[in-house]
């Protein structure tokens, strides 16, 4: 058996020591985009004797079982390449790594450790393959805007670097002698793990499908209806492939706390069946931070002088790991902080580093996606490994991308930084300046939006600011204005980076804001190769939700190939459990909207309600939308005897949200599977009706099964609002000769509708009834997006819909 560790993930958790601290290390990776470009252009102004982008790997015996080290160097100086045969030779072979910098280069005077930790593992491995005794090894940092070059190159015998790896490897094994045992006891596990339910109709060919999907080596898009089963249909295929040796890490990505919990729940269940699994649910560091944990606002400081548990963090870290490993299978929050506080060290480093020693990894979307905020200990290096990426509720990762690889910069940020940081560095300052006004030259030209055709001049000032502002921020541990200054620094590295990788799926476009401001944006519009490239550092993804419609729609943009997989999942409900009325006779157009038609929606949600007493939700537009017709039906049709209605606000804290949702039941829970028999109990004493907004928190990730919520109406067909991102959404699908408005408004407008529905029908014994009030749900355009569970519907108008309703619950009493 092998237990496999990259160089970087080895030299970085053997050789990590001292304290946390963000002050001196804020720029440390923030060149990688920029540094793949700067890799480039070294290797290939390189001789004939550079070998770049070797892959390396050596395998060290301990005992009962292998531990096999691979990474790929960056390259190799060897006039003999491919042809030592053991005997001396007079040309010196020398290991390079590259690093991309916006440092001053005078300002490093010697390489990194953890850098050359990594060339001296290259070196190692280089010289033993071919039987060299000695071997150089050549840090080389290259500074990304003047792309100047700097050398530290020294060389090594071959029994110095063999001592060296063998004492690192010696450090190694206790954590690999855990793994190794560890890995035994969970394949055995797995070996012996049954589904834990009794299959229902068509669950067992999804468990098939996406079992499949991981033996070939693809992606499965799934569109799996609500009751179906799809957490426990996609993670227990994943587990038995894991079984087997197909996947060495499960990643279950999700956009929403709910689902995380979910997630957990799920594999609890297995564990409660034999399964034997450490799983890490990975918080963010705002949420977890101890300093946070004061009533008072306290921005989070990584540092020793500000925090107790950065100072020291890395020469205990380890500790609390192990003492993790040995005592906990699951990794929560509650467990995080725990050991956190017991061992001293930083909660959120204490959880990303028990990512290493996981089988699955429970998490946000951002960690595998973001180019800010992924892991980098699993995916920094280009190399494909086993792992599979479950992707829940999948429709919100395409905006969830355009947002992670789109950047935004603002012209007065700039004059506010210039204000803050002009008596600390007025080489800064100037340098904001020319920024400044190259924004204000794009500025006049603008009258409210409109495309951007060069803004090379724009970025190459960009790029002296942020290499002015690194030189400042590696002087300075503390100055006036500190936390301001950072944000803007970030925010600078962000758009380079984005810059750095764009290509023909952005639009670059400025804009006039409301409040004066000036914006230049990095629009991502079609995020698919950014997020397919992600996806290639796995053996498989399976992208799931209950709303993936059109499939092939979410199937082009979230990176889906030709020989990839789409299913849709049989639905386990009864058709006649679920009332589906359309509307004929009102509208939420903007051209019709009028006190008339708030009334008629008004008299609509009254006519649903009045027929059976019960928790109903109304989602509707907007909230100024909301408001029109609330007070409407509040002024004619509200009933205090028997009718409570409460409000959705424009910001609501997780607090309120939470009693907001116990209105509709005292025991929502999420269960995973429920397999008892459900009637319909007696009707309730009182009517209440939760008015909500579209989209909104309310309409997404809650699960309200049997009797708390009996009835959902939808007022208007979901299509954004026109704004500049959305028309250009709009222009740039339709030059590619797609419909621009099914991509920029309807289908995005068609998965709101969608979700909505989906609060009212969680379970296959749930009955509801679902009510669409706009008349351009009868329109083809829109029926044809209509999921097969709908096939069934009854058109009313406000004078019918009362009956059609009162005989549907009369069926079913």
């Amino acid at each position: 058996m092998e237990i496999h560790v990259s160089v970087r993930q080895l030299v970085e958790f053997i050789l990590r020591e001292g304290s946390i601290d963000n002050r001196r290390t804020v720029g440390a990776d923030n060149a990688m985009q920029e540094g793949s470009r700067i890799h480039r252009m070294i290797q290939r102004s390189m001789g004939s004797e550079y070998h770049a982008e070797v892959g390396l790997k050596i395998v060290w015996n301990a005992g009962d079982y292998d531990i096999a080290v691979e990474g790929r160097a960056d390259g190799i100086i060897d006039f003999n390449y491919g042809n030592h045969d053991g005997a001396e030779t007079s040309e010196k072979v020398v290991i390079d790594e590259i690093k991309g910098t916006y440092k001053d280069l005078r300002r490093i005077t010697k390489p990194a450790g953890v850098h050359l930790a990594q060339a001296k593992c290259y070196a190692y491995i280089y010289a033993r393959e071919n039987g060299l005794s000695k071997i150089g090894v050549r840090i080389t940092y290259c500074n990304i805007e003047s792309e100047e070059t700097k050398y530290f190159e020294e060389a090594y015998a071959f029994d110095v670097l063999e001592d060296w790896f063998d004492k690192l490897l010696t450090e190694y094994k206790k954590w690999a002698d855990f793994r190794f045992a560890w890995e035994k006891e969970r394949t055995a596990s797995i070996e012996a793990l049954a589904f834990p339910f009794d299959y229902r109709e068509g669950q067992k060919a999804l468990v098939s499908y996406v079992y499949q999907t991981i033996y070939h080596r693809r992606k499965l898009f799934l569109e799996a209806p609500t009751g179906v089963g799809k957490t426990i249909s996609t993670v227990f295929p994943t587990v038995k492939a894991m079984g087997v040796g197909m996947v060495e890490k499960i990643f279950y990505l999700t956009a929403k706390t709910i689902t995380r919990t979910v997630a957990q729940e799920c594999f609890g269940l297995l564990q409660q069946n034999g399964l034997r699994m450490k799983t890490v649910t990975l918080t963010a560091r705002d949420k977890i931070c101890f300093l946070k944990e004061s009533e008072i606002e306290v921005e989070a400081e990584c540092n020793p002088d500000a925090c107790p548990y950065a100072k020291g963090h890395y020469d205990r870290v380890n500790d609390a790991m192990y003492d993790l490993l040995l005592h906990e299978d699951n990794f929560t929050r509650e467990t995080v902080i725990e050991y956190a506080k017991k061992h001293t060290v930083c909660p959120f480093e204490l959880s990303l580093d028990m990512s290493l020693f996981s089988d699955a990894v429970i998490c946000d979307y951002n960690y595998v996606f973001d180019p800010r905020v992924y892991l980098k200990r699993f995916f920094a290096e280009n190399n494909t490994q086993d792992y599979v990426f479950l992707i829940d509720e999948s429709h919100n990762l395409l905006d969830r991308g355009r947002e992670m690889y789109s950047a935004a910069l603002f012209k007065n940020a700039f004059l506010a930084v210039k204000r803050l940081i002009k008596d600390a560095s007025p080489k800064v300052a100037k340098l904001l300046d020319k920024c400044n006004k190259e924004l204000l030259a794009m500025k006049r030209q603008c009258e409210d939006y409109q495309k951007e055709e060069g803004i090379d001049g724009f970025v190459n000032a960009l790029m002296r600011v942020y290499s002015a502002m690194d030189d400042f921020l590696d002087e300075h541990d503390s100055f006036p204005n500190k936390d301001e200054i950072l944000e803007f620094y970030f925010e600078v590295s962000h758009f380079l980076n984005m810059y750095e990788i764009m290509d023909g799926n952005y639009v670059v476009y400025s804009q006039l804001m409301d409040d004066g401001d000036f914006m230049l944006k990095l629009f991502c519009v079609d995020p698919s190769e950014n997020l397919k490239e992600c996806m290639q550092k796995g053996r498989s993804s399976i992208l799931f939700s209950a709303t993936l419609l059109p499939i092939q729609y979410y199937k082009r943009l979230l990176g889906g190939e030709p020989q990839d997989y789409e299913v849709y999942a049989k639905s386990t409900f009864q058709e006649e459990k679920k009332a589906l009325f359309l509307a004929s006779d009102v509208t939420s157009k903007y051209t019709r909207r009028s006190a008339e038609e708030f009334r008629r929606i008004a008299r609509y949600i009254y006519e649903v309600v009045r027929q059976r007493h019960g928790n109903y939700m109304v989602f509707l537009p907007s909230h100024l939308f909301l408001e029109r017709v609330y007070d409407c039906f509040m002024e004619e049709y509200f009933d205090e005897e028997c009718m409570e209605c409460i409000v959705q606000e424009d910001y609501m804290s997780e607090a309120k949200r939470e009693e907001f949702l116990l209105r509709f039941q005292g025991n929502a829970n999420c269960d995973l599977e429920e397999n008892i028999a459900f009637e319909i109990e007696e009707e309730s004493d009182g009517i209440l009706i939760g008015f909500c907004v579209m989209g909104g928190i309310f309409s997404e990730g809650i699960d309200l099964k049997h009797d708390s919520l009996i009835g959902a109406v939808i007022v208007g067909t979901g299509i954004p609002q026109v704004g500049c991102e959305r028309e250009l959404l709009k222009q740039y699908f339709d030059e590619r000769g797609d419909n621009g408005f099914d991509y920029a408004y309807r289908y995005p407008g068609m998965n709101k509708v969608l979700q909505s529905a989906g609060r009212v029908i969680r379970t296959a014994e749930d009955v509801g009834i679902v009510a669409l009030l706009d008349e351009r749900f009868l329109e083809y355009q829109y029926r044809r997006m209509f999921p097969r569970e709908w096939a069934s519907y009854e058109v009313v108008s406000v004078d019918t819909i009362s009956g059609r309703v009162e005989k549907f619950w009369n069926d079913w009493l």
